[in-house]
């Protein structure tokens, strides 16, 4: 899991922060490359495609790999590509940022689809039990692989000779060619382990006619997602503006509709491409509908709609502070430097700590009882980041608060991630798991995208106040859920 994790964080930063740096060299606007960002959207809406990954096997592959290692390679070597091909591309040249935009889409495509088969493959090869001990060893993987990529190929490049100053298009080529070249330790990994044992006798086996009928629904239902999700933006913009004037809760609400509108409309082609016989009803219902049903049927109604708030606002006081914590410590006079080694390096160092000692606490006294003293533990820690802000730039304040956040965040972390594994059906892992894991984050970075505005407005010291106290309500939804819900 440690190397699963690592070829799975790899690709992350390369496509935003890293390739942010590179295109700028290259002399890229500003403003087209805030473009790439949604080359990474696969990340957030993977739910949508899992389904694929679920029910439907690797033709070839399948028979020598099994389901999950014959998509975890097919993923892998997707990844390699894309990095090989963003590599063979010179953004400063003429007419070129077209391909690298492809093949960042490649990319961000390709590493959402390793994670959805990752998480399933952890999921399945071992008992409930096992979950936080796995999840905090992929934890670990996918933050180390985030430093390399992050940290590690800005290193590389720098060594390599290129800089803002003079820009050497050789330096990045080779520095993201080493990144592909990284990717091997995942692929050696999936072609060293062995399938996980799950019993799909019951199953149907689908012909090549009606998965090739389902993928271009698929294909449909994703095109129509994104084009209503991104063609209404300057709809819901004006909504927002009509509305109220820089309200953020207003804003937050209209962007929520914004996304249920573009679902709505994927759902509506699914149903009318179902209708007209482009696929069948059976098949587009055991694949989108049986997994969320089943969910509903196992919980009921009550349990079900507990379980989707607390998955969905759980992480909210650390993500929503996220999103201007690196402001904030340029605001209160923090180098770059400093920023790096304490908030990065020693805050990653933190993070894996906390996700072990979580790891064995969830392990020793059970999920639901860790994953409320990690909710209490992300909620007060963002008081010290209050202290913070009133006392000023403290370096030796700023390790404390870097080392107490990130290791209760690394805590809580596991303690969720084991959470969410508890939930899934193992019909229906990948499916399960995406759905949880992108409502994780939807409604959080939602709200966190007004961030700005309320700092603007009420200042650092009542913004972080405000983010401990959003930590409350779910602390209430962790306890009425463990009333309902005998798990410890």
């Amino acid at each position: 899991m440690f190397f699963f994790g690592f070829s799975a964080g790899l690709p992350l930063l390369l496509i935003f922060s890293t390739l942010s740096v590179w295109l700028r060299e290259a002399g890229v606007e500003r403003s087209a490359v805030t473009f790439f960002s949604w080359a990474a959207l696969g990340y957030s809406f993977k739910f949508i495609w899992a389904p694929i990954i679920d029910r439907l096997p690797v033709p070839l592959l399948n028979s020598v790999f099994g389901r999950r290692r014959s998509w975890l390679l097919l993923a892998q070597l997707s990844v390699i590509v894309a990095m090989i091909g963003m590599g063979l591309v010179d953004p400063a040249a003429g007419n070129s940022l077209l391909w690298m935009a492809l093949a960042a889409v490649l990319l961000g495509f390709s590493s959402a689809t390793q994670d959805i088969v990752v998480d399933a493959y952890r999921i399945e090869c071992v008992e409930e039990s096992m979950q936080a001990l796995l999840a905090s060893t992929y934890v670990a993987g996918y933050r180390v692989g985030m430093l390399v990529a992050g940290a590690g190929s800005l290193y590389l490049a720098s060594w390599l000779g290129t800089s803002r100053e003079f820009y050497d298009y050789q330096a990045w080529r080779v520095t993201y060619l080493i990144m592909a070249g990284l990717m091997g330790v995942g692929v050696l990994t999936t072609l060293m382990v062995s399938e996980p044992v799950v019993n799909r006798a019951r199953e149907e086996v689908q012909s090549l006619s009606d998965s090739l009928r389902f993928l271009t629904l698929f294909v449909l239902m994703a095109a129509t997602f994104g084009l209503t999700f991104f063609l209404s933006a300057n709809l819901f913009q004006s909504l927002k503006l009509s509305v109220v004037q820089g309200g953020a809760l207003v804003g937050f609400v209209v962007e929520t509709g914004r996304f249920l509108l573009a679902l709505l409309a994927a759902l509506s082609v699914a149903h009318l491409a179902t209708w007209v016989g482009l696929a069948e009803r059976v098949m587009v219902s055991r694949t989108y509908v049986a997994p969320v049903r089943d969910f509903f049927d196992r919980y009921g109604l009550k349990t079900a709609l507990l379980i989707l708030l607390l998955v969905g606002f759980y992480r909210i006081s650390d993500i929503v502070l996220g999103v201007v914590s690196n402001v904030f410590y340029l605001d209160m006079g923090f180098s770059k430097n400093v920023i790096a080694t304490v908030t990065k390096t020693f805050g990653l160092a933190m993070t894996l700590l906390g996700g072990f000692l979580g790891g064995m606490l969830t392990v020793r006294y059970g999920v639901n009882r860790i994953l409320f003293v990690g909710g209490i533990l992300a909620a007060a820690t963002n008081l010290l980041f209050m202290l913070l802000a009133s006392v000023g730039p403290d370096l030796t304040l700023l390790t404390v608060v870097i080392a107490a956040d990130n290791l209760c965040a690394g805590l809580a972390s596991i303690a969720f991630i084991a959470f969410l594994s508890s939930l899934t059906n193992i019909s229906f892992t990948a499916v399960q798991y995406a759905l949880f894991s992108s409502l994780m984050t939807l409604f959080p970075k939602l709200i966190g995208g007004y961030s700005g505005t309320v700092v603007s407005s009420w200042g650092y010291e009542s913004f972080f106040l405000m983010t401990a106290i959003m930590g409350l309500p779910v602390l209430v939804l962790i306890w009425l859920l463990r009333k309902v819900d005998k798990r410890s």
